[in-house]
């Protein structure tokens, strides 16, 4: 039991330092020598990079933190798996978990002292992995809502709203698992308070808008 706990831990720890790695940080100074902090919302995401340094830098990040995503879900069900904890943590659950650590390493970044992006693509990619029926719902609700507002921020909001609904009618009702999707639309959603600001003011940026700071 102590080394089932203990290959948890693990999986739970990588995750979280994963989740951390600033990707639109790191492609934004080292390929482009801008820090993205400075411009658009000042969020460490896809998006406030697309708007900054346009497409192919926005879709790269949005890829890289997708991908950080999967690979710790990856790793988790792996090392579950070849310890033999998989009997004792169900992935059901625990994989969940295993998302939502890599969230908050996006969210917290340790190595950002403790800032960071709004995690919906890390989670994005996670669940791919986890739920991938559910994910493929969610992002065709987040792309008909972009495509009808303009509002990358307002998809996200919507998706984390409908993430535990459709977990729940999808895959599982056990307790635990749609707990753990409530707490992880719950923090999108809290990520987001800024942008709901702006959008019931008229003032959110829509895609391909590059104008002033707006933290």
């Amino acid at each position: 039991m102590a080394r089932d706990v203990a290959v948890a831990g693990v999986s739970l720890a990588a995750a979280y330092l994963l989740g951390g790695i600033p990707f639109a940080l790191l492609v934004g100074k080292l390929l482009y020598h801008t820090d993205v902090r400075d411009h658009g919302s000042g969020n460490l995401g896809a998006t406030n990079t697309l708007r900054v340094l346009g497409v192919g830098p926005g879709v790269f990040v949005l890829l890289l933190d997708a991908g950080k995503g999967a690979a710790a879900v990856l790793l988790a069900r792996a090392l579950l798996e070849a310890s033999g904890a998989a009997a004792v943590f169900s992935p059901s659950w625990f994989l969940l978990l295993v998302t939502f650590a890599v969230m908050a390493g996006h969210v917290w970044s340790p190595y950002l002292r403790f800032a960071g992006g709004k995690g919906v693509a890390a989670a994005a990619g996670a669940l791919l992995v986890v739920m991938p029926l559910v994910t493929l719902i969610l992002v065709a609700v987040f792309a008909i809502v972009v495509a009808l507002s303009g509002w990358v921020s307002l998809g996200s909001v919507v998706i984390a709203v409908l993430f535990p609904v459709v977990s729940f009618l999808v895959y599982s009702r056990d307790p635990a698992s749609v707990a753990l999707t409530v707490v992880a639309g719950a923090l999108v959603v809290w990520r987001h308070r800024t942008n709901i600001s702006r959008i019931i003011a008229g003032t959110e940026a829509r895609i391909g808008m590059h104008g002033r700071k707006l933290r």
